[in-house]
């Protein structure tokens, strides 16, 4: 059975964009996304919202000539794992392993988490409220950032309450604080 994996990078304050929608502070550095890269090799399914979405399609895109091996790396991960986007208003998807759903049904998702071998990670703070508040989300990994914005968008939404074990945390010379959380038991 597969794991539902909710990993954010994060302002210390809880969000993952400021209240203007800038998220250029939470840009990781080499050594934070290489330890990204080895947190995403066994995540085989993708789950986004329209807008997290059209962020990542960047990795399917051109300009690996100029990456860093870091970054082609997360982008070979990222090319061969299989995408679903949940939105209303997008009309067609534009990358390769990618399918479009139109509603978020937390029933399907329990099927793919039992009926897949690899784990399933679920991106953006909009889609993930829905995963989170549906009770699918089996682990939390978050990336906080040293830095307070004031406000803007949530990494976790308002209205729930979840008892979690704290399973990891990792220190990086940035700053940045890992911190993997589990469901009890």
């Amino acid at each position: 059975m597969a794991r539902l994996i909710y990993s954010m990078i994060t302002s210390l304050d809880g969000y993952v964009a400021d209240d203007s929608g800038a998220f250029e502070w939470a840009a990781p550095d080499e050594q934070v996304h290489a330890f990204v890269n080895d947190l995403e090799r066994p995540i085989g399914t993708y789950l986004y919202g329209r807008r997290m979405y059209e962020t990542m399609q960047y990795w399917e895109g051109e300009g690996a000539e100029r990456e860093s091996p870091v970054s082609l790396d997360f982008r070979q991960l990222w090319q061969a794992a299989d995408k679903i986007v949940y939105s209303s208003s997008l009309k067609a998807v534009t990358t390769n392993r990618t399918r479009l759903a139109r509603k978020f049904d937390p029933d399907e998702i329990r099927e793919l988490k039992r009926t897949s071998d690899q784990d399933i990670s679920v991106g953006g703070p909009a889609l993930a409220a829905h995963a989170i508040r549906a009770g699918l989300v089996d682990e939390y990994h978050l990336f906080v950032n040293p830095i307070v914005v004031g406000g803007g968008n949530q990494a976790i939404p308002d209205g729930v309450r979840i008892a979690l074990e704290l399973a990891d945390e990792r220190r990086f010379r940035g700053g940045v604080v890992y911190l993997r959380y589990v469901q009890p038991g």
